[in-house]
């Protein structure tokens, strides 16, 4: 699939950065960073910034995705005088991302920013597409805008600095593109091992599927909708254990229940057979190992799904699998049912 030009993966971060930064004349140039891409991310592309170039620096953790650390962000920004002709980097995971894009887009109506994909989720999915935002009272991306960056700019040299549990999360996203659209690529991948990919194939394969999806249907008024398998119930055990001490879950780890969960509702309403839930289970099982939701969490998970951002006059709405390779959206699944798909993967 073709990637659209706004979109640069490859292996050399200093000329896709240099390019960027000589492609008009900014004012001013902020990098983004979290303590970890501070040390870890930031001296690969340090060389190549501008020496008048600024830091600012942020906590770490989908629990700190919130309104306060943007108000952190807009301050900072605000103390170094950026003006609308300024360029933000993100530099970092999803979280740096989603919040920092947020952050520019309203910076005084918005100033120019890129994302730098330091996660093989950020890589292959929260970078792309323009989703843009925070969490808000407990619930994932509540707050936030629709608004493509002036770049990505996408090295696997970054996948490098991540411990295994990261890239095991990121590789959630992977399994689920092809589940959706590419019934021939999760073939070609669900028995591996991930130390077996060319992440480069393996990024840009993945972010074209997205890239496909998200140009058709930029702001989820249709297709975009099948993005979401997995992530109506997998969102919800995410937002419920972020607030349990010791029990936060990665998001590939969570979204990796809820494409089980998700894959059973598929199962039971006739899309998909017994053969291929039995084949995503497997997977996913084998990848992530299983989750302890005890009985006791699960009206509590479920009554996360009534703030989901596809849902319609309060009605709970599912993206779900037409057959491996293949989704379909708007799914109306009751509290029941929802109910059913959690018992059955307690029962594994």
């Amino acid at each position: 699939m073709e990637i659209a030009s706004y979109v640069h993966i490859s292996s050399n971060i200093h000329q896709t950065l240099s390019e960027l930064l000589a492609s008009d004349s900014f004012t001013k140039v902020i990098v983004l960073v979290d303590e970890n891409t501070k040390k870890y991310c930031y001296p690969l592309i340090q060389a190549v910034l501008p020496t008048n170039h600024g830091v600012i620096q942020v906590k770490s953790g989908e629990e700190e995705k919130h309104l306060q650390t943007c108000t952190q962000i807009w301050t900072e920004m605000t103390n170094m005088g950026l003006d609308r002709k300024a360029l933000l980097l993100n530099l970092g995971g999803g979280v740096i991302g989603d919040m920092g894009g947020f952050c520019a887009s309203t910076y005084k109506r918005g100033i120019r920013f890129a994302q730098i994909p330091t996660t093989l989720l950020s890589m292959v999915d929260a970078s792309v597409g323009g989703k843009l935002g925070v969490d808000f009272m407990g619930y994932k991306n509540h707050i936030g805008v629709f608004q493509e960056p002036l770049a990505v700019l996408i090295d696997p040299v970054f996948l490098q600095t991540l411990p295994d549990r990261e890239l095991r999360s990121g590789y959630a996203e992977v399994l689920k593109h092809s589940l959706i659209a590419d019934p021939t690529h999760w073939n070609d991948i669900k028995s591996k091992n991930i130390t077996e990919f060319d992440w480069l194939k393996i990024i840009k394969h993945s972010v074209g599927i997205k890239l496909y999806i998200t140009t058709n249907d930029p702001t989820e008024k249709g297709l975009r909708k099948i993005l979401n398998f997995g992530h109506t119930l997998g969102h919800a055990v995410e937002s419920f254990y972020l607030e349990q001490p010791g029990k936060r879950l990665l998001h590939g780890e969570a979204i990796a229940v809820g494409m089980i969960v998700e894959g059973w509702l598929a199962q039971k309403l006739g899309y998909i057979s017994t053969d291929d839930l039995a084949e995503i289970v497997d997977t996913f099982i084998r990848v992530y190992g299983k989750v302890n939701i005890p009985e006791e969490d699960l009206y509590a998970i479920i009554n996360h799904t009534l703030q989901d951002k596809k849902n319609e006059n309060s009605i709970v709405q599912f993206a779900l699998l037409e057959s491996i390779g293949k989704a379909n959206y708007d799914q109306p699944i009751s509290a029941e049912l929802m109910k059913e798909s959690l018992d059955y993967y307690r029962g594994l």
